[in-house]
């Protein structure tokens, strides 16, 4: 059986062709597996760096906010609260930090065979989930450990929205990390800042702290950040702490749909004319 394949040039503001990425589903896979094969390539730990990064992370989350800064966790035990928020945290970081330089990266590639260019974002966000998984598998044994030594979690029926909060949370860092990505091949500094500027945002939600501990006449400022609702009823969900309401939730949402919307008609645009530039 023969088949064709027609290659034409992309003219609207929102050609996505969902077909074709899930025809080159293999290829996404295999930068997957690229990722993970040049990160630890040459490390004596290798993989389990996987494990050891957010263990000493977490380890110093406790000491500093939550040994000497003393900050509220809710009542939740102090490593898990810490070891729950910098799992999903570092799932968002990482898919804008590895995203942005999508471009700029993978240039050679792009100059000598065509694939949809979104294959490469979307391989970064896996990767970055596959790591949180990881991370989220160590707060498991954790918590047993815990349950075991009297300690008791509050886990009601949200427990179910936690599969919800990852993909929301893949999309928002996929749609800020195209959008650099984007700007970055023509303006070079974008990737200096970005760095800085997740470092910000990290201290801007609510990762080391709870959300009750935010001034009442700040809040709708702060909802202004998706990640605040996120990261609060990922914490609800799995630990059992202090949850918010639906309608910030859906304001999130909200903005994640339309972070992403921008993310992919920038991309979009950007991609056909990034070889003149990068």
């Amino acid at each position: 059986m023969d088949f064709t394949t027609h290659i034409k040039a992309k003219n609207g503001w929102f050609d996505i062709n969902l077909k074709e990425l899930f025809q080159y589903r293999d290829l996404i896979i295999l930068f997957v597996k690229r990722t993970y094969t040049t990160m630890y390539k040459q490390t004596i730990l290798g993989p389990l760096w996987l494990i050891l990064n957010p263990l000493i992370t977490v380890s110093l989350y406790a000491l500093v906010f939550g040994t000497v800064a003393r900050l509220s966790t809710d009542g939740a035990p102090q490593f898990a609260f810490y070891l729950c928020s910098n799992a999903i945290w570092s799932f968002f970081a990482v898919c804008i930090t590895e995203t942005s330089t999508t471009f700029t990266a993978n240039a050679a590639i792009m100059g000598k065979v065509y694939f949809p260019r979104l294959v490469m974002p979307i391989s970064s966000v896996i990767t970055a989930m596959l790591n949180m998984l990881i991370q989220l598998g160590i707060l498991i044994i954790v918590m047993i450990g815990y349950v075991m030594s009297g300690i008791r979690f509050n886990i009601t029926w949200t427990i179910m929205l936690v599969p919800v909060l990852i993909i929301q949370t893949g999309l928002l860092g996929l749609g800020c990390g195209i959008i650099v990505a984007a700007l970055t091949t023509k303006y070079r500094d974008l990737v200096i800042l970005v760095s800085f500027g997740v470092q910000l945002w990290m201290y801007a939600s609510p990762v080391v702290y709870t959300f009750s501990q935010i001034p009442p006449k700040f809040i709708r400022f702060y909802l202004l950040n998706p990640m605040a609702p996120i990261i609060t009823m990922w914490r609800n969900a799995i630990l059992g702490t202090e949850g918010i309401s639906g309608i910030y939730w859906g304001i999130s949402w909200g903005i994640t749909v339309a972070v992403l919307f921008i993310g992919i008609v920038l991309f979009s645009r950007i991609e056909r004319t990034f070889m003149d530039t990068v």
